[in-house]
This record gives structure tokens, sequence and C-alpha cells, in this order.
């Protein structure tokens, strides 16, 4: 017993040590170049789906190791940590840092559910939505710990307003009048149940007003239920429509952009284009689905108009509007984050959108150095120019300035810049070098092109399904990270387009639904205690299926035109002796 009790304490620290060493013979036996990188990639591999290390630690592994084995030299190495992904991160970054410090995030997402209504269902769509957008623009884990505890407090609100429907339920049948439950100076009316729905109860031998407020509360504990998981998904789902939205489509875009330096044909523009269809699609399935699986789809209630609100939407709206009177007026701060955000998402779209002449054809030498890392480092610089506070009047009516103080601070961006994201990046990068230097792609591509004779569509699917699984037990991005260099030279050796395959790989990177653990928005919705693991688990796996079926949908219709993906492109390196098989 007490071996078991120390290979459980230390099963980490025996994973970091075993794996190099059981792997060891492939570098000895095989004396090849390819042999080593391979090594190299499965010791970074297994660290990363196991998380032994830190993801950054991992990441780190390639900087000693490929010069160690003669495959890359040091300086060769250490230059693929820092690419113009970081820059474009680094002025992401700037821009969500002054909108998480400003609240301009809570201001967007407390008016967008304002905009929708309380009524049950419409409120969780307002949720969605809301968190959605803002998944756009920041982090998926940031959306979501900013609207959880906006939801929270509904949710509280309407379990108060239920304790005193009780109440006056109680009152009413006892023949006295309780007028506690008082909302905006009106008396809330108390809808009774379906007869069904209490016979089902009073089967359990319970009384009939007390199994009429079981039935009630098991049915506002499925709200609570929709309303938690919507904001985990759609703070996924709206990651997926920008190229910052989310770290997968980032590492995407520097690996697709560094091995196919000919096509610049992924931007901020083409990504939101292909994008959006396939995120408003999933949202409203994934909405519909959490209706049903929890709420039952009671159209008449969902769409009922001119009613008076019962006591659980007068609760939601009260709390809402509280809220939202919390934040004052709009801030001066306020007005130059939501400038400044504009501006930069209108340079990312108008650089160079294809069917007309963008601002990048003002510098016509040098268009092609100019990415979407440029427009974000130029707007992020300003936040730290651009003052946070102008005159105000003293208690004398005088106009008096405020010491000068930047839109935000290093300090504050710092606290925001996910630097383990930066280094695993780095560390991807670097070890798709080594696969390309050591010719470990080549032989990949030479291994897999007897899958060219299976149907497009199927090898689509399968490469979903494989990443959708993965993403579940490893984080999305040292999924992407380890599947990029294995799909790219599938897609040559079968000599298809290689986006007709890395598109819905990336997409589905980012489907990680089942679990708590699966990604940090699952986690901080988890953490209020509304949900079970099986909860998740059901809801997960329907929407999993949605974003699948979306996501092929959209790979075989609207984005096929878009790059013209039928077309084998020129700009794909041609790889010795693996191009025979066609499809």
């Amino acid at each position: 017993m007490k071996i078991l009790s120390y290979l459980l304490v230390y099963r980490k620290f025996l994973l970091i040590v075993l794996t190099p060493l059981l792997l060891l013979p492939l570098p000895l036996i095989i004396k090849t170049k390819e042999a080593e990188c391979a090594y190299t990639l499965f010791v970074v591999a297994i660290y990363w789906l196991t998380e032994a290390l830190p993801l950054a630690v991992s990441a780190l592994l390639p900087a000693f190791m490929f010069p160690l084995f003669g495959i890359m030299a040091s300086k060769q190495v250490a230059s693929a940590y820092f690419k113009d992904f970081h820059l474009l991160l680094i002025g992401v970054i700037c821009l969500a840092t002054s909108i998480e410090k400003w609240n301009l995030h809570k201001r967007v997402a407390l008016k967008m559910v304002m905009l929708v209504g309380v009524n049950p269902a419409w409120l969780t769509l307002g949720f969605m939505v809301s968190c959605a957008f803002l998944s756009m623009w920041l982090s998926n884990t940031s959306a979501a710990a900013m609207v959880m505890p906006i939801v929270e407090a509904v949710a509280q609100q309407i379990i108060r307003a239920e304790a005193e429907a009780d109440e006056l339920e109680m009152s009413c049948s006892n023949g006295s009048i309780n007028p506690a439950l008082e909302l905006d100076g009106r008396h809330a009316a108390v809808l009774p149940l379906p007869p069904s729905v209490v016979y089902i109860f009073s089967k359990q031998n319970l009384p009939p007003a007390e199994a009429e407020r079981k039935s009630r509360k098991d049915k506002y504990s499925g709200i609570f239920k929709v309303m938690c998981l919507c904001v985990a998904y759609s703070a996924t789902i709206g990651g997926l429509t920008t190229i910052t939205g989310t770290s997968t489509n980032l590492i995407f875009t520097e690996h697709f952009n560094s091995r196919y330096p000919g096509c610049q044909c992924i931007n901020f523009g083409s990504w939101f284009v292909l994008s959006i269809p396939i995120a408003v699609v999933i949202l409203l399935l994934s909405w519909l689905w959490l209706q049903w699986l929890f709420l039952g789809f009671d159209l008449k209630n969902m769409f009922k108009c001119g009613k008076k609100k019962t006591a659980r939407e007068e609760a939601s709206s009260q709390v809402i509007q509280e809220e939202y009177k919390k934040l004052g007026p709009i801030s001066y701060p306020e007005i130059v984050t939501l400038v400044l955000f504009i501006l930069m998402t209108l340079l990312w779209f108008t650089r160079d959108p294809g069917f007309i002449p963008g601002w990048s054809s003002l510098f016509p030498k040098y268009k092609s150095y100019i990415t979407d890392s440029t427009a974000a480092l130029v707007i992020g610089l300003l936040f730290f120019i651009i003052p946070a506070k102008t005159l105000h009047r003293t208690s004398n009516g005088e106009n008096t300035v405020s010491g000068y103080i930047p839109l935000i601070t290093w300090k504050e961006f710092q606290s925001c810049m996910p630097w383990e994201i930066a280094i695993l990046v780095g560390g991807g990068f670097a070890l798709a070098d080594g696969c390309e230097v050591s010719k470990l792609s080549e032989w990949v591509a030479s291994k897999l092109t007897p899958l060219g004779s299976l149907p497009l569509w199927l090898i689509i699917l399968i490469s979903c399904l494989i990443v959708t699984t993965v993403t579940e037990v490893a984080s999305n991005p040292a999924t992407i990270t380890i599947f990029l260099p294995i799909l790219s030279p599938l897609a040559e050796a079968i000599h298809v387009n290689p986006l007709f395959i890395l598109i819905p790989a990336t997409l589905c990177t980012s489907f990680a639904f089942l679990l708590p653990v699966a990604n940090p928005a699952n986690a901080i919705v988890f953490s209020y205690g509304h949900l079970t693991i099986m909860d998740m688990v059901k809801a997960g796996l329907g929407i999993n299926i949605i974003g699948v079926a979306v996501v092929m949908l959209g790979i075989m219709t609207w984005i096929v035109p878009i790059f013209d993906l039928y077309t084998y492109p020129s700009w794909v390196p041609s790889i010795p002796s693996t191009n025979g098989t066609g499809l």
C-alpha cells in the first residue's frame, strides 16, 4: 500500500522522468534526423497532453533538444519563439486590458440582455449573444468570468422571488393576504402549474401544494442550468469568429502563413467571413438544444407577447436594471476605449478586403510587409499614450488638472498578458520548423499518401472528430499545435488544398464542451454549483455534434468559393515522390 500511495503522490514526477527514457530507443536505434525530431515531438506532446509540466515549460524543450540533436542551431530555434503572432497578441491584449479596466464589457453585456427582455428563453439568448460578442475580442475565460456574476445575481434574485411567491401562496391558502411579494410597486401574479405536472409529483405521495412547489423548483433549477451553460458555451462559440478570438485561431494563422508564405489569403477579414455564419448557426442551434434539454420546447411561452411579467421575470428585470444603474453614465475612458476598439476593427477589415483595394495599397512597395499585427500595435500603443482623465471641477467650481495617467499602465497590461500562451505558441512554431528542417514532414506525408483513396469529406470528418476528442482531455492550444504539423503534410500528400483540412480542424479544436476541465470557461461556470458533471456531458455532447455538423456543412458549401478550395494552389510546396496520388 505504501508503494501505491507513493506512486500516486509522485505520478507526475514519474511521468516526467520515464517518458523520455522509454522513448529514448527511438533516436538511438533509428539514427536519423527524422527519428530525433520525432522523439522531441513525442516527448513534448505527451507532456502537453498529460500536463505533467506546465504547458509553457514543456514548450521550451525544443529550445535545447534541437541544438543537442543537431537539428537546428540555437539561434534558429530562438527566432521561432517570437513571431508576428506575438505582436498581434500584444496589441489585442492592450485593447482587452482597457475594456476590462473601465468596465466597458459589463456595460455592453447588460445592455444586450436588457434589449432582448427577461422571458427565460430570451434571457438566455441575451446572455449567449452578449457573451459571444465579448469573446470575439476578449479571451473566452475573461468573457465567461465577466458575464457569470451577472447570471448568478439574476439566479439569486429569482430564488428570492420564488421563496416570496411560496410565502404568498401559503398565506392565500390559509385565507390571509400577504402583500410581501411586491416588485416595482405591483403584486406579482403566481401562475398555477398545469394539472398534469402537479399529478406527477402527487404520485410521490406529496400534498398538492408541496407537489406544485417541488415541480416549480425543478423547473427553475433547469433555468439556472441553461443560463450557466449558455455562458460557458457561447464564450467558446464567440471566439470562433475572429482570428484574435481564441488562441487556436491565432496559432493556425501563424502556422499557415509561415508554412505557406506564398499565400496571404488568411487575414482578419477573410476569417470573419468564413466563420461568422458557422458561429451564428451553432449559437442558435445550441440555444434551442439547451432549451429543449432542460426546459422543454414551449413555443407558446417562448414567443408570448403583451402578457404581464411573472414574479421571476420581474426579479430578473430588476436585478439587471440595478446592475446597469451601478455603472452610472458612460465615462470618458469608456468612450475612448470604444472609439479605439472600433478603429482597430475597421483597420483589420479594410487592410486588404479583397473585393476592393485596402489601405495597405497606400504603400505599394511595402504592401506585403503590413499585417494585422501592424494595425493592432498602432492602436495598442495609443492606450499607453492617451490620458485616462481630463479636467474636472472642484467644489469651488474651478477646473483642475489631475496627474497624467494613461488609459492602461504596463503593470495592468502585464496582469492580462497570457505569457503562457505566448511561450506555448512559440514552442509550437519551433516544433514545426524542426519538422521541416529534419524532413520529418516529408516522411509523414509519404506515409499518409494512401489516405488519398478515401473520399475527401470522410478525411475531413475523421480529422475533425479526432481533434474534437483530443481537445476534451488536452488544452486547445496544445491540441492544435500537435495536429497542424500532421494535417498540413496530409493535405499535401493527398494533393488537396491544405485549407480544406486545416480550417475545419482548427474550428473543431475549440469544441471542448463535455467536461469542466476541458475549458477554463467551463470550469468557471461549473464552480458556481448549479451544474453536475452529467448536466455538462449531456449538453456538451449534443453541442459537439452540432458544431462538427455545421463546420462540415460550411467547409463543403460557402467556404469553398471564398478560397477556391477545389483548385490545388501553386503556393503549396511540392514534396518529392508523394504527390502521385490524387482525389
